[in-house]
């Protein structure tokens, strides 16, 4: 972690409700680090960057996100009127990033700005609860500082911010339009590696594996990422949609349709979603794949072992634990999924972060038996993952908040965008229907790339 902070500190925030839209906002906040998070009215974005946690490679897959836990129980002492879970705080501050999907990546190319963990304190955040629009920003004030001072220089920022954002939005931005390219991943090895895990789950090494391929799109100029964001957030409503910036000019946005973990108190709940199908042209088409998809054995049994695992996994954080009986069909954009919604009551001190370390990779992102399908994923994958399809969202000094997979994934480089896709592989997989299934998935970035410029994407 890089300490900014002094040792004893009082964390000074103010506060003011506002009509402000949070593209404008993200805009506005353009060279600094930057995000939003967000599923259906309710969203939450930041700008700056006033303390950071970060873990490099080498720290084992569990630990990893227990170090992030005692960084920020570090930062939130008691003495500095924070604290963590159960200290009976008043206040409590989000720290927004992610991890890696494995727990050996090294930051390079597409991921230079993405270690294994990464999390930032901004030092402005714009927040929607569904009904009241409201800026916060926040200082560190240290042993030295005049408190009424520090709160006048936030209430000076706060009026300044207004009205930056204000002048954002009134101006806009001009949307450029870059000619594109489109590179493939290879259809050969894509072959190749489903019919290795065939014979892996024929030989009963594991019982699925998700293979995962890229597709880059480089265009002649670059794309504003809060451009490929809006339209995300427009077209996939449903949907998780995620926008985190580390360092200017390295996105990472998505649109995801599950929670791996979401904590409120000892509330915990959380989304299994495995098996796919095409949404179709029409609405009657639409439901008839719906029902197609609820009826395939090969689906079912892909699905059961999503859920099967993430309950093993929650049953010793947790009292109880409550599963729908049957999984239903998830409508989206361009794809329909079964999905499991499932609650628990956790135990007592049980935090979002530990949740997240006992759950991660599940079954819809990597695979049965896990160990086997890494090792397998990591011979047949020629590209680094990075963040793709590892947790990203946000958590508190109480102990709550809300992850997700980073899927329907992409992440930019200079002037190129890399999309990610993967499928479950599973008895009775044919690789040109994964293939296509894969398709689909790169589909709504693709048609984000298009309506942020990126013209003969699609």
């Amino acid at each position: 972690m890089r300490l900014q902070a002094p040792p004893r500190f009082v964390l000074v925030r103010e506060t003011v409700d506002s009509r402000l839209q949070p593209g404008a906002f993200l805009r506005w906040g353009r060279g600094r680090p930057r995000g939003f998070w967000a599923r259906g009215r309710g969203w939450l974005a930041h700008v700056g960057e006033l303390e950071s946690l970060v873990v490099h490679s080498g720290v084992g897959s569990r630990d990893r996100f227990l170090a992030i836990q005692d960084r920020a129980r570090s930062f939130a002492r008691p003495e500095n009127g924070l604290g963590w879970r159960g200290a009976g705080q008043e206040s409590a501050v989000r720290f927004y990033g992610g991890f890696s999907f494995r727990d050996d990546h090294v930051p390079r190319d597409f991921w230079a700005a993405f270690p294994s963990a990464r999390f930032v304190l901004p030092d402005l955040e714009l927040e929607h609860d569904g009904e009241t629009v409201r800026l916060t920003t926040q200082a560190l004030a240290g042993p030295g500082d005049d408190v009424a001072t520090v709160r006048g220089q936030l209430r000076a920022r706060l009026d300044y911010t207004l009205k930056g954002v204000a002048r954002t939005a009134r101006n806009g931005d001009h949307r450029a339009l870059r000619p594109a390219a489109r590179l493939r991943s290879g259809r050969r090895n894509w072959q190749r590696a489903v019919e290795e895990i065939l014979s892996a789950i024929q030989d009963g090494r594991m019982e699925k594996a998700v293979l995962a391929r890229i597709l880059d799109v480089s265009t002649t100029g670059a794309l504003d990422p809060v451009e490929v964001l809006e339209y995300l957030r427009r077209e996939n409503a449903d949907a998780h949609v995620f926008l985190f910036e580390p360092v200017a000019g390295s996105p990472i946005v998505g649109a995801t349709p599950e929670a791996l973990a979401t904590v409120r108190g000892d509330r915990f709940s959380a989304t299994a979603v495995a098996g796919s199908v095409s949404r179709g042209g029409t609405d009657e088409e639409q439901r008839a794949l719906a029902h197609q998809l609820l009826d395939s054995a090969k689906d079912r049994v892909e699905h059961a072992f999503t859920v099967k695992d993430m309950v093993a996994r929650l049953e010793p954080l947790s009292r109880t634990v409550e599963v729908q009986a049957e999984p239903h069909v998830l409508t989206l954009a361009r794809i329909q999924h079964l999905e499991t919604r499932i609650k628990a009551i956790l135990r007592p001190g049980a935090s979002v972060l530990e949740l997240v370390a006992a759950l991660h990779p599940t079954p819809a992102v990597c695979g049965v038996a896990r160990d086997a399908a890494l090792d397998l994923l990591s011979r047949n994958e020629p590209f680094e993952r990075g963040w793709y399809a590892g947790p990203v969202g946000w958590f508190d000094t109480r102990g709550d908040g809300v992850f997700v997979p980073a899927l329907r994934t992409a992440v930019a480089r200079s002037t190129t965008w890399r999309l990610f896709a993967g499928a479950g592989i599973v008895p009775g997989s044919d690789p040109d229907a994964e293939w296509d299934e894969t398709g689909i998935k790169f589909e709504p970035v693709l048609r984000a790339l298009d309506a942020a410029g990126a013209r003969g994407v699609r």
